[in-house]
């Protein structure tokens, strides 16, 4: 997978810098960077750079000694700029704590309205979006990042010093490509800490690594957000049944092979599973993740809501921008109807809104990021949701019919040590008309403990007797998984 075109960074600071913006918000982690790119474009215009943090104050960048006197404070900081009047441009780093300080957003604010020529301030760490206080004087600024051929440069680096070291990087052409694809949406420094990290576990960082290493990218985005990096251990042949989905999915998994991307083949978008609980719908996220080599995170939408305006726009924005950070991955959304829970006024229209930022991004995605979204409860799901272009397809997971409880019975039991072919599959499909794969689980489960506390061994009788006791939800919701049926009837695909 190539990454897509990208614009200068360089060229869009310097943009903004001419459109005479007095006041700019740096969206990214990487405050080395960011600094390296304020001097490229400012050095060449004849503006003096000036850094701020809480420790040091206001600092002109090229001077020893220490910084200004009495504007380690923000608000005296921001003070000292408005006052000056002097061209320059200066990086507030860290300066998230202007979104408390009524006195500090003030001036920030009032540096708009006394426009002086040349003269910028650039705020970091407030997160993906410009507090209210700021809107609409401040303009948002996000500074790509590093590059593939940048990324090459390090790995070629970072190559030559591990060799001094007695250590190596050996990787095919192929495994070189999807490495850097791989380590695309992290700093130069992050990037580096996992090649290193990877090597001098056994001293070569081979192909067999790359699994890893998207692992811990996925740990290191997902960190202080609404994504969960979840451990995909099973593929798609521990999933029962749904041999169409499965299909489905090992066609398009290899559209993510180099010679796909030559071939013409547009990479996958996604899928929406739909069904009866307990079906497996969950299972097939993880297998997918696990099938195509990717790391898998979960968006956790119980997450998302926070108690102030914008707050939960906010936190999926900054969520989704790590996803998009961590391509190739796989974005689990589970239950994804409970996201837009009470779309209407009683929470203020937080949930209309975070739907409005979600659909949209559904819509605009970039290629790399294949989203598994999972719903129990069609009727709650918004229409735009299963509007063709926000996925690929919409599977409908039935209760798994007669073939696939035998398929389900038999993963379940050599799962667990037990071999298949010992039981009576054909009278345990019978025993366990309309239940899910969930059920047919807690059966075997509920049968192991059984036979274990008599000390005795597994039988298909004891399995039976087991899912005799067992009231499967088809027949406690019957009404329910009629209408679910009815629903997927021309609007999905039979999984």
């Amino acid at each position: 997978m190539s990454a897509p075109p990208r614009r200068s960074p360089s060229r869009d600071l310097k943009t903004l810098l001419a459109s005479r913006h007095q006041l700019l918000v740096a969206v990214g982690r990487d405050e080395k960077r960011l600094l390296d790119l304020v001097r490229g474009v400012a050095d060449p215009l004849g503006l003096p750079v000036w850094t701020w943090t809480v420790a040091a104050g206001l600092r002109r960048s090229g001077q020893s000694g220490a910084g200004v006197t009495g504007t380690t404070d923000l608000a005296s900081a921001v003070e000292f700029v408005s006052e000056s009047n002097q061209p320059g441009v200066y990086v507030f780093l860290d300066a998230g704590a202007i979104s408390d300080d009524a006195l500090a957003a003030r001036r920030a604010k009032e540096l708009s309205s006394r426009p002086v020529p040349g003269r910028t301030v650039i705020l970091t760490g407030l997160g993906s979006a410009v507090p209210p206080a700021l809107a609409p004087e401040a303009a948002i600024f996000r500074p790509a990042p590093p590059s593939t051929a940048d990324l090459a440069a390090l790995l070629d680096r970072a190559a030559a010093g591990l060799a001094r070291s007695g250590m190596s990087i050996r990787l095919s052409p192929t495994a070189r490509a999807a490495l850097l694809d791989s380590l695309r949406g992290l700093t130069l420094l992050e990037a580096e800490r996992l090649i290193v990290e990877h090597t001098v576990l056994d001293g070569v960082l081979g192909d067999d690594d790359l699994a890893g290493i998207r692992s811990a990218k996925a740990q290191l985005l997902s960190s202080d957000s609404p994504l969960d990096l979840i451990a995909a251990d099973v593929n798609l042949n521990h999933v029962g049944g749904l041999e169409t989905l499965k299909t489905w999915l090992a066609e398009r998994g290899r559209a993510f092979e180099p010679a796909a991307r030559r071939f013409g083949l547009p990479l996958p978008r996604g899928v929406l599973l739909t069904g009866v609980p307990g079906t497996g719908k969950s299972l097939v996220a993880k297998a997918i993740a696990n099938s195509w080599g990717m790391a898998l995170v979960a968006l956790d939408t119980g997450r998302l809501h926070g108690s102030f305006i914008g707050e939960s726009e906010e936190r999926l924005v900054g969520a989704l921008d790590a996803v998009e950070a961590m391509t190739p991955v796989v974005l689990w959304i589970d239950e994804v109807e409970k996201a837009f829970a009470g779309t209407g006024d009683a929470d203020g229209g937080a949930a209309a809104r975070v739907l409005g930022v979600l659909l949209r991004w559904l819509q605009e995605r970039p290629a790399g990021v294949f989203v598994v979204a999972t719903s129990n409860d069609v009727t709650k799901l918004p229409p735009e949701l299963t509007r063709r272009g926000r996925f690929d397809e919409v599977f409908f997971v039935d209760l798994p019919g007669p073939n696939e409880r035998a398929a389900i019975f038999a993963a379940q039991l050599g799962s667990r040590g037990w071999d298949p072919a010992r039981f009576d599959l054909t009278a345990l499909t019978a025993a366990t008309e309309g239940f899910s794969g969930a059920e047919i689980e807690s059966v075997v489960v509920g049968a192991l403990y059984a036979a274990y506390a008599k000390g005795v061994d597994l039988t298909t009788a004891v399995l039976a007797a087991e899912a005799a006791e067992t009231v499967p939800l088809a027949v406690l919701r019957a009404e329910d998984v009629t209408a679910l049926r009815d629903w997927a009837r021309g609007r999905a695909v039979r999984a």
